[in-house]
């Protein structure tokens, strides 16, 4: 059946719509293939002469098999009971999906997080938070798994215990970009990756904007955390619109151009997001209670955020030794530790989540032991 997908995928001759339609028509994949060119132009009609004959590429199937075996990964066709139904429910779905991880997510309600490529070190530290408090609250986090704001959703998310799903803009063999080989197989092994595209195709500049429809597709709603003007965050939340889905907007300073593309969101109607319970306003009834990720073992490691003090683990202590009990900006934070910016942010939501630090006065101070 897989075989018959994957083929079907690579038949020349129809268009994507028209091969979900003769897929529908047909009855599988498998009857597709095997059909006379009566039987299509019966489908088709008129669109059927316009191309003529299919052509079947059965050695590109082989190919994609093999490739899928070697990494672990599937297909789904669009007509199976996993494939997301949500998704079968957008302009333009997919022919299938290429997977590869924990295919059950596919059925989870997601939220989509997405923004800048290069957001505030508070951008990315806001993401990081609604990650880990969405999925701890039952909502999987989908993203692109690009740099910026879609790594700190997937790392928010994972770093509590939580399910995310990454949308791929190649194939599921290729690591892209290359700077997430960590990220991308803590994903494969505790997540999920999805794609489109068959094995061994590049991220061409093209695939990013069809991505996005199934970044939104696959979830109930799109928050966007930062954007540019010219974002193709833009583009998401255009498709989550379009596609009938929640659209969310996180607002910020007016002189910061990561802000430009929120606000423009906010004006057109996105719902205006200050904290996790705004999105749960509006998706709560669809969140699972406990989390959907409860399956997932490395949820038993983390909790929700809480107001009790935890331990400091070693690799916090660098931080957490330069707050005080007056407020401290993360500026200063980041001159005196000598850390980078985004280890900075990253350890600074999990001194949040564990109830050691809170946010205070434009900085953050030490909450009493």
């Amino acid at each position: 059946m897989q075989t018959d997908w994957l083929e079907l995928l690579h038949l020349r001759g129809p268009t994507l719509p028209e091969k979900r339609e003769l897929v529908r028509a047909l009855g599988g994949p498998a009857e597709v293939l095997r059909a006379d060119e009566a039987a299509v132009e019966e489908v088709l009609g008129k669109r059927n002469k316009r191309r003529g004959a299919l052509t079947r590429h059965p050695e590109k199937a082989e190919a994609d098999l093999a490739a899928l075996e070697k990494c672990g990964g599937g297909f789904v066709g669009f007509s199976e009971a996993e494939f997301p139904p949500l998704l079968n429910e957008i302009p333009g779905a997919p022919l299938g999906l290429f997977t590869l991880g924990a295919r059950e997510l596919l059925a989870a309600p997601q939220l989509a997080i997405v923004g800048s490529r290069e957001p505030t070190p508070s951008g990315r530290r806001a993401t990081e938070k609604f990650a880990a408090e969405l999925s701890a609250m039952g909502l999987g986090i989908t993203s692109g798994m690009a740099v910026g704001i879609d790594h700190a959703a997937h790392r928010g998310c994972l770093d509590a215990g939580g399910r995310t799903i990454a949308v791929t803009a190649c194939g599921l063999d290729i690591l892209y970009p290359r700077a997430h080989e960590k990220l991308r197989a803590e994903i494969a092994e505790r997540g999920l990756l999805v794609s489109e595209y068959p094995p061994g195709a590049p991220p061409k500049r093209e695939h990013f904007p069809r991505r996005n429809r199934i970044i939104s597709g696959l979830s109930l709603g799109v928050l966007v955390v930062e954007a540019g003007m010219r974002s193709g965050s833009l583009i998401t939340a255009r498709l989550a619109g379009e596609q009938g889905r929640e659209v969310f907007a996180v607002p910020g300073p007016i002189h910061v151009e990561t802000s430009r593309g929120c606000h423009r969101l906010l004006r057109q109607g996105a719902k205006l997001v200050e904290c996790s319970e705004d999105i749960l306003e509006e998706l709560g009834h669809f969140a699972a209670r406990p989390s959907i990720a409860a399956a997932a073992p490395a949820r038993k490691k983390t909790a929700a955020p809480v107001k009790s003090a935890a331990p400091v683990a070693p690799e916090w202590a660098p931080v957490h030794d330069l707050i005080d009990y007056t407020p401290v900006s993360i500026d200063q934070i980041i001159a005196q530790s000598g850390l980078t910016a985004d280890k900075v942010s990253h350890i600074l939501v999990q001194l949040e989540l564990h109830g050691l630090i809170a946010a205070a006065g434009g900085g953050y101070q030490r909450m009493p032991q």
